[in-house]
This record gives structure tokens, sequence and C-alpha cells, in this order.
């Protein structure tokens, strides 16, 4: 089944066109990571998928429900606000700037939105996030605020948090990019147990060889349109298109 849909995405800031005509879906359970160049789109396409930037035109189903569709003129159409939340329910977020409460205590981060947005009970919501923080390995810092953290315990920390929201499907912004790389391991391990444990994700990265490990699919984007999309082992061992050729070798895969 789809989780997600997004038909002739086009979107624009001023007169720079970041989004040409994309089309992208994501089944249950899949990994796909986006890659690409700065100023591809990647973090764009991201943020239109979780209704952070609105398109100009496109389409856009969650579980094979339209949120947002064309009206007569060609221009998409936001619903009102209580089915813009219903849709948002299906997602979790994890940003590159981690993006806590500095004045809440982690175990108050990861219950804050279940209890408050979702009201579910304290007791339930406190026992899983528990749960969450030993899964990602922080049982021993629930106590303790964003502040007295590394950058890799608040990465954890807030995928602990998009977790508690049940997410169907989980987005990843260049997670690991504000890290140095042994603390960036921390963060892939959290990332792969997820894929294992066949959640369903999209990851804008520049990880590729987490992207070969654990990806479905590998999206490449460059100037705003996909140029590639495929197995891993097709896009990044045999890419067809030359854009692409060129990005890799760049990077000397």
């Amino acid at each position: 089944m789809k989780i997600l849909d997004m038909k002739h995405i086009k979107k624009s800031f001023g007169d720079k066109t970041v989004l040409q005509d994309i089309d992208l879906s994501v089944s249950t359970g899949e990994v796909v990571s986006i890659l690409g160049p700065s100023g591809s789109g990647k973090s764009t396409l991201l943020r239109c998928a979780t209704f952070l930037e609105t398109i100009d035109s496109g389409e856009i189903s969650y579980g094979g429900q339209a949120v947002i569709a064309n009206d007569a003129e060609g221009k998409a159409v936001y619903p009102k606000r209580r089915e813009l939340q219903e849709a948002q329910s299906n997602f979790g977020l994890v940003f590159q700037n981690f993006n806590l409460f500095p004045h809440f205590t982690v175990l108050k981060n990861v219950t804050h939105a279940p209890i408050t947005i979702q009201k579910r009970d304290k007791e339930e919501a406190l026992t899983e996030a528990k749960q969450l923080l030993e899964k990602v390995g922080l049982t021993d810092r629930a106590n303790a605020y964003p502040c007295e953290l590394s950058g890799g315990q608040q990465q954890r920390v807030a995928i602990a948090r998009a977790l508690a929201l049940h997410p169907k499907i989980l987005y990843f912004d260049e997670p690991t990019s504000a890290l140095d790389p042994e603390i960036t391991a921390e963060i892939l391990r959290v990332m792969k147990q997820l894929a294992a444990e066949k959640m369903t994700m999209v990851v804008v990265t520049h990880e590729i060889d987490f992207a070969k490990a654990v990806s479905d699919r590998v999206v490449f984007m460059d100037n705003g349109f996909v140029v590639e999309d495929g197995k891993p082992e097709d896009v990044i061992d045999n890419p067809k298109n030359e854009r692409t050729k060129a990005f890799l070798k760049k990077l000397h895969v």
C-alpha cells in the first residue's frame, strides 16, 4: 500500500523554480533515500510533503486519501486546518538541527506531543517514552535538558520524539549533517535498526554508504527534477544519467 503519493509537484520561491513536476511515491515498509547536490530541491520536497511549505500545484495523498489537489485553474488547494492535522498524524519528522524544546527535559520532549496533541493517557505515554529512550540508548538521560546533551544524543532524542507519535512514515532531513563522523555512526545505527524493523522512511542524506546499505530505493535529484529513481545498486553503482555519474564521481563513489 502507498503511504505517500506526490504527483506533478511544482514549487517556486519568487522567480526561482525549486521543484519542477516531481512525482514521488512511498509504500509501506519502504526506505527511500534522496540524494543530490545542494540546491537540488531535496529538503524543499520533504518540507512540501510535510506541509511546512505549500506547493504551487500538484497532488499529495496519504494512505490513499487525497489531502491536496488542484483547482480548476491548476493551483494547489489546501484543506481546512483539522483535515491537515489529520493528514499530519501520518508522519514524523527529524530535522538536521534537532529542534528540541530547550526548556523541556528529554522525557518531556518525547511525551509532550502524544499527551497534548494526541490526547493519549499520560502514564501510557511515559511508559512508551522510556521504552523509546532505551531503544535509542538514552535511558540514563531522561531527566537531562537538551543543552546538557551532545549533538548525537539530541538527534537520538529527536528520533524517539518522532517515533512517539506512532507515524506511518518517518522523514529525515539530513539527520547527520550537523554531526561529526563518530557521532554520525550513532544516528545511522539507530536508523538501520528502524529499517530492519520495516519502519517506512524517507531520508534526505549525503551518506552514500548508508543509502546503499539500507534503502529499498534511491532517488537522485538535480535542479528541481527527479533524475533517477531505482534500486541502490542501479542508481549508485550503475547510474544512467550523466548528472548522477558526475555527482557520484565527485564523491569518489
